[in-house]
């Protein structure tokens, strides 16, 4: 049997174990284990005394992956942005931002839910994980939103939905690892969040406010507050602006010149700003233990994804298949712009039945080549393209489409993983009820993809200044 015959045996025993129930991490790693000994065994005729020998080599090939690739210094970035989110939960500031957004925006047609979104952008901002983002607002914003009479599924939904944004607008873990899987500039791929990130929240916010309009009582406005209260409430949310201020300089220098440091540094710097300010808010010890924690269980998750994900990847380079499926994309007689839009709606498929950053970590070492291939190539400039851009540019812009698809997965059933996440914090709500709620934000989503779709310069502007 051919290494491609048995790449595609093995990738759909993986996605077997997938559809029924065992964690990416695993299956993944399973897959890449028996996939390795396939090939080197196959390499021997499949002599009985030669098994051995290709166990040995497989668990060598395989042993080498985690702390050849986890230990990467961009990673370390992950585990730092979600810390920055959890520390400035504990310090208050997460409760400031929802305030000073409900007294600024309360007043429009659903203007609880809109606030809603503007914050979950806000600590988007600081927050590296859509998780946290979620799990933070489904204790502030949804209490606010029942008390004034919404519906406590539309409610719930509006959380789930905004808590994506965290995975779009810098700092980002799901851009980081991105980057990391293409061998591109983390840098200009979090700036590029930037844009796509605020406006994906208009959207939503825009979709509010049409609800608002056109059904009764769909959301009632909440007003009363004078200009005085309105400006009132900025300073205490400043520090969130303060620390996004930051980390921007560290990874763009907006006055020209070199980056002040890279975006470690910046991250780094990022946590401990947020950390004196938790502490001077009066964040105790089992505040911070309780924020370490979680900061180190989410991290644990991440990086067990990635290792057994890493171990299937290894395999694929093995069996060719990245190759062989970039030469059959590029073989269509179709337009490139169809073959990118069926690619999307393929994940919009496979993200019902598995998580945002196992999904991107299985498929992107096959399907990034294909892509790059239909545009021209790696080093293709933006004239002789098929997008109409350079090989970088068609990267980046790649990388916030299929993140931006990745946010649609954190809220489609069966597995959206917001939605389970603001249940198991709501015990009042169930997860079917979460899922009702989400569903107009499809519709939104929809549209935001089709707009970055047909306006690229939505996503590039921004790192074409850097």
């Amino acid at each position: 049997m051919e290494p491609i015959e048995i790449g595609l045996w093995v990738s759909g025993f993986m996605l077997l174990m997938v559809v029924l129930g065992m964690r990416v991490a695993f299956a993944a790693g399973i897959a890449g284990m028996v996939g390795l000994i396939w090939i080197f065994w196959a390499k021997k005729g499949y002599d009985p005394e030669d098994f051995g020998w290709a166990l040995t080599v497989a668990v060598k090939t395989a042993g080498q992956v985690p702390h050849s690739k986890v230990s990467s210094q961009a990673l370390s970035l992950i585990p730092t942005f979600i810390l920055i989110g959890y520390l400035a939960y504990y310090a208050g500031l997460t409760k400031a931002l929802f305030e000073a957004a409900k007294r600024w925006v309360g007043w429009l047609p659903g203007g609880l839910a809109v606030s809603t979104v503007f914050a979950t952008a806000g600590f988007a901002a600081v927050s590296g994980a859509s998780v946290a983002t979620s799990a933070v607002f489904a204790r502030i914003a949804i209490p606010e939103m029942l008390k004034v009479g919404y519906d406590k599924r539309f409610a719930a939904g509006v959380v789930a939905a905004g808590g994506t944004l965290a995975s779009l607008i810098p700092p980002s873990a799901i851009l980081v690892i991105y980057a990391i899987i293409v061998e591109q500039d983390v840098g200009k791929l979090l700036l590029a969040g930037f844009i796509p990130g605020a406006f994906s929240a208009l959207i939503y916010g825009g979709l509010i406010v049409t609800l608002a309009l056109v059904l009764p009582k769909f959301g009632p406005p909440v007003r009363g507050y004078t200009w005085k209260q309105r400006f009132a409430a900025i300073p205490p949310a400043f520090p969130i602006f303060f620390v996004v201020f930051i980390i921007i300089f560290f990874i763009y220098n907006p006055f020209g010149g070199d980056a002040w440091g890279t975006p470690t540094e910046g991250g780094a710097l990022g946590a401990f700003v947020v950390f004196v300010m938790a502490v001077l808010r009066g964040m105790g010890w089992a505040q911070l233990k309780d924020a370490l924690l979680e900061t180190a269980k989410l991290s644990a998750m991440i990086f067990t994804i990635i290792w057994g994900v890493l171990i299937y990847v290894r395999f694929l380079g093995f069996a060719d298949l990245p190759g062989a499926f970039s030469d059959w994309i590029t073989g269509l007689e179709q337009s490139p712009m169809l073959t990118l839009i069926l690619i999307l709606l393929a994940y919009a498929v496979l993200g019902m039945f598995m998580d945002a950053i196992g999904m991107l970590l299985l498929t992107l070492p096959v399907v990034y080549p294909a892509v790059m291939a239909l545009n021209g190539g790696e080093f293709v400039s933006a004239a002789d393209s098929a997008f109409g851009m350079s090989g970088p540019m068609c990267a980046i812009w790649f990388g916030i489409l299929v993140v931006k698809m990745a946010e649609f997965c954190l809220i489609t059933p069966p597995i959206g993983l917001n939605c389970f996440v603001v249940a198991g914090v709501r015990d009042d709500i169930s997860v079917q009820d979460v899922f009702k709620g989400v569903t107009p934000f499809f519709i939104a989503d929809a549209l935001t993809i089709a707009l970055l779709v047909a306006f690229p310069a939505i996503v590039l502007w921004l790192p074409s200044l850097a």
